[in-house]
């Protein structure tokens, strides 16, 4: 069986590679080779997320482990409880926008840092996907204590934070849950925020009965586009499944990259934090540079994934870090990612401007269009890379290889990676003001990569 061990996560086809007794060496490894004397474990909506999180609660139990359990909630909302209870770890059981037929657990440390391959997930997955038997507790009184579930309080008071004391202006707002998680978090902000929200698709449905949703397909946005038009919205806000990635529409109803609401969110963030870092991720940069050179911070880059972005803004103290898929990490937020802070963001600053969504990216759209991102499923990766960067290497590129094949040139730019959690690769094209060139550059390297 292939390991379902990732880069920075763990993600696997039910049942072949993940199922119940291997959520429960999960918990018997992290408890054998962290050591932590609780650990905080949530689940999202997928019909077998509960199951999963019981086995490894149950694991960890049997190992001596106090559970904190959060029961069905977002991502961010593990990350917010491990660092708020002081706990050892956190686990949460999500495939995040993987089909339905998969599932997968994603982790952070005390404080909410980091589980990477060098911290943890190295030695976890040898042991999970070893022979070796995994001890247990011998007496029952050494058996872990399973918490009551955590009180959501603290996290919906940490996320109303994000815009207290601010003047913001009513608005109405289409909300589209996807059948996924975020619809509760919405119904418990709804009463302190001057907001109508229109909501579309908004509880839970362990069926999914609109399929996984994934607002970066193009085929998934229609629901939010067509309802913000339909009721006169002023913006509409998605999410995914375990909601730790967030997606705006304008009022037009038009999708917004996520790679221009990096910008103007480090905008937002530099203002209560000027000279401070921010993190961005190779895929699309020049308009991340330009405006953060504007607002007087420093920009950085960062590998793509969620372990590395944690572990970077730590070290960097970065205030904000955004990925163009739409992940939103937060210095004041214990370094993490979160799809409730991101929007909030976005909506505090159109109240402080008063200006429209439409209006803050337009200029930038026009400034730096872009592709946005580009999948293609290819036998070999480097195969399809190398032929790409043999067609350029004769123009001298500056080449960036942080994070998969990337070339400027002086007018246009790309980026081509391999997946971390998928076999996929993937292409982001920008220019500067010149949509032309971009919809020449597309289709020329697309036709590269599928002869390759």
């Amino acid at each position: 069986m292939a390991s379902p061990f990732k880069a920075y996560d763990v993600r696997g086809e039910i049942p072949g590679q993940i199922n119940v007794p291997f959520a429960y060496r999960m918990g018997q490894a992290v408890a054998a080779l962290n050591k932590p004397e609780s650990v905080v474990v949530g689940h999202d909506m997928r019909q077998d997320s509960p199951a999963l999180a019981d086995a490894l609660a149950q694991g960890l139990l049997d190992s001596g482990v106090t559970v904190l359990p959060v029961g069905q909630c977002g991502t961010e909302e593990v990350y917010f409880h491990t660092a708020h209870s002081g706990a050892g770890a956190g686990l949460m059981v999500t495939a995040s926008h993987n089909p339905e037929s998969y599932n997968g657990f994603k982790m952070v440390l005390k404080g909410a840092t980091a589980a990477t391959r060098e911290n943890a997930f190295d030695a976890i997955e040898a042991l999970v996907m070893s022979d070796k038997v995994i001890g247990r507790v011998g007496d029952y009184k050494a058996r872990g204590h399973l918490a009551p579930i955590l009180d959501r309080d603290p996290y919906i008071e940490r996320i109303l934070q994000q815009v207290a004391g601010q003047d913001l202006k009513p608005m109405k707002i289409v909300c589209h849950a996807g059948n996924g998680c975020a619809g509760p978090i919405i119904d418990l902000l709804e009463a302190h925020l001057p907001f109508e929200f229109i909501k579309i698709d908004h509880e839970p449905d362990p069926s999914l009965p609109n399929g996984i949703p994934n607002p970066l397909l193009p085929e998934k946005r229609s629901r939010a586009s067509e309802a913000v038009v339909a009721h006169g919205a002023d913006l509409g806000i998605a999410w995914d499944g375990d909601f730790d990635r967030c997606f705006l529409y304008d009022h037009n109803g038009r999708f917004i990259e996520g790679y221009y609401l990096v910008g103007l969110i480090a905008q937002t963030m530099l203002r209560t934090a000027p000279g401070a870092t921010v993190l961005y991720d190779p895929r699309l940069t020049w308009n991340t540079q330009d405006l953060v050179a504007r607002a007087g911070g420093v920009a950085k880059l960062c590998p793509t994934g969620h372990a590395f972005f944690k572990h970077r803004m730590r070290e960097e103290n970065a205030v904000y870090g955004g990925e163009m898929s739409a992940h939103h990490y937060f210095r004041d937020f214990s370094y993490c990612d979160s799809g409730m802070l991101a929007w909030l963001a976005v909506v505090a600053e159109l109240s402080a401007s008063g200006t429209s969504l439409a209006e803050r990216v337009e200029e930038r759209i026009a400034a730096f269009p872009c592709s946005g991102e580009i999948n293609f499923t290819v036998k070999d990766a480097r195969a399809a890379q190398e032929k790409v960067a043999d067609r350029y290497a004769d123009e001298n590129p500056e080449i960036e290889t942080l994070d998969g094949l990337g070339m400027d040139f002086a007018d246009w730019r790309f980026n081509l990676r391999a997946s971390n959690t998928e076999p996929l690769l993937r292409l982001n094209v920008e220019t500067r003001a010149d949509p032309a060139l971009l919809e020449k550059r597309v289709k020329e390297i697309s036709e590269l990569i599928r002869s390759a």
